[in-house]
């Protein structure tokens, strides 16, 4: 079979996004550097799923960053013809985790932004996910509450395809508007990371999501 979305990365993201892609009926790859730790996370998905290593042939139409800010616009780079024509979606986070007290993107940008311009035209860029954490990602919903995503990109047609796979999981997607939204989006996040290391907020924990209420 075939895989729809491949994920680059075997960390907890990926797991909680493979298990999303699973959720939605989609066949799945994920291609990691570390070849036992990537085998590990496909033989515990079970059907549906597949892995590789960093470098082989991407099926999914739907390719997923599942790395650190750090690492996305290399795995750009690795992926190289790779990336023509599919729909690329950024996840990650610009915090600075050695203080949590700054971005560390410069000011005007994004990280989304910054992968769209390594990629040039060649893939559409859409961001999504980065403002909920692999735990609840992982199992769909908080205390009985669906989960919102939002969804920022210049492509329409881009933006649709992510929210179906979304959607078809069973959460909300919510489409914030074009690919600069994810300078907000990005931001957004700092409070929330700087609030789960405080000392002042001992019970605060990674398992959070953002949602919207009515």
């Amino acid at each position: 079979m075939t895989a729809q979305v491949t994920i680059i990365g075997s960390g907890h993201m990926a797991r909680a996004l493979a298990q999303t892609a699973l959720k939605a009926d989609r066949a799945v790859q994920i291609l990691g550097r570390n070849g036992s730790q990537t085998r590990d996370l496909v033989e515990s998905l079970g059907p549906g799923a597949s892995g590789g290593v960093v470098g082989a042939a991407v099926e999914g139409g739907i390719v997923v960053l599942a790395v650190p800010y750090g690492e996305a616009r290399k795995a750009i780079q690795e992926l190289g013809d790779a990336i023509d024509g599919r729909v690329i979606v950024d996840i990650t986070n610009t915090v600075d985790v050695s203080t949590f007290d700054r971005l560390l993107t410069p000011a005007g940008t994004s990280s989304a932004e910054q992968i769209a311009e390594a990629v040039g035209g060649r893939a559409d860029v859409v961001k999504a996910f980065n403002t909920v954490f692999a735990g609840p990602l992982g199992a769909g919903s908080v205390d009985g509450q669906h989960l919102d995503i939002f969804i920022a990109g210049d492509s329409e047609a881009a933006k649709e395809k992510v929210s179906a796979l979304v959607a078809r999981a069973q959460m909300r997607p919510i489409d914030v508007g074009p690919l600069r939204r994810a300078r907000e989006l990005e931001a957004i996040m700092l409070p929330i990371f700087a609030l789960q290391v405080s000392p002042a907020h001992e019970n605060f924990n990674w398992d959070i999501s953002l949602r919207i209420l009515p």
